[in-house]
């Protein structure tokens, strides 16, 4: 039975009340949904290059969501009670950074700086701190400090991963959850849709924003992210 649906994925129940099946879809979106168009094969790219990504995450310690790939477009991962925040770290400036601090684009920023957003698609998921998340009662000061910890943890082994592959990862986005034992897991995706990938070498996007900036084909990108994480 499906029990929620948002912009790339849908939530499924299973027989077992702590798991649950997530289905990528084949949309796309950007600018909070202002942007909207769907590719065939969009989603089955972001469910491998996700079960590779977290298989990787796993075996150096970082407790996620993910049980295992069910299918093409769907994985199999423990039920978790979301943080209504997004943790957006960033490597090299991109993105929104550089419109609101006024900065360069492709400049490395180290060290990395962590941001907090609020999810609230109708606020437009404004940028909060510390103090706003503790104000919401979002999470706890122990909350906020495993979640970053894990956030810097996870940002240093996917740059490594991505770097073996040619890749920059410039900045991504990464939520979590807590299970029926309270335990902090990472959760949602970690996909071309959230991290913004370049080429080492020519700086080419591999990601998104070849959709969102109308920069060339999207399903080639992904379809490059995953040819080189299977290498």
């Amino acid at each position: 039975m499906k029990i929620y649906e948002g912009k790339a994925k849908i939530i499924e129940t299973t027989e077992d009340e702590n798991l649950l099946v997530q289905i990528f879809k084949d949309s796309l979106t950007a600018f909070n949904a202002e942007k909207k168009d769907n590719r065939e094969g969009k989603g089955g790219l972001n469910n491998r290059i996700s079960t590779i990504l977290f298989e990787y995450l796993q075996d150096n310690i970082i407790p996620t969501h993910f049980m295992k790939q069910i299918d093409e477009k769907a994985m199999l991962i423990k039920r978790v009670k979301i943080f209504k925040v997004e943790v957006v770290i960033r490597n090299i400036t991109a993105g929104s950074i550089v419109k609101r601090l006024g900065l360069k684009r492709g400049e490395e920023i180290n060290p990395p700086i962590l941001e907090f957003y609020y999810k609230d698609d109708a606020l437009g998921d404004p940028l909060i701190n510390n103090e706003h998340i503790l104000y919401l009662g979002i999470a706890n000061e122990k909350e906020i400090e495993r979640i970053s910890h894990l956030s810097r943890r996870v940002n240093n082994l996917l740059r490594v991963k991505f770097d073996k592959c040619g890749l920059l990862l410039v900045d991504l986005k990464l939520e979590f959850g807590t299970d029926k034992e309270g335990e902090i897991l990472l959760a949602d995706e970690i996909s071309p849709d959230t991290c913004r990938l370049w080429d080492k070498d020519t700086k080419e996007s591999l990601d998104k924003d070849l959709f969102r900036e109308d920069k060339g084909d999207v399903l080639f990108g992904y379809k490059e992210v995953l040819r080189r994480l299977s290498l």
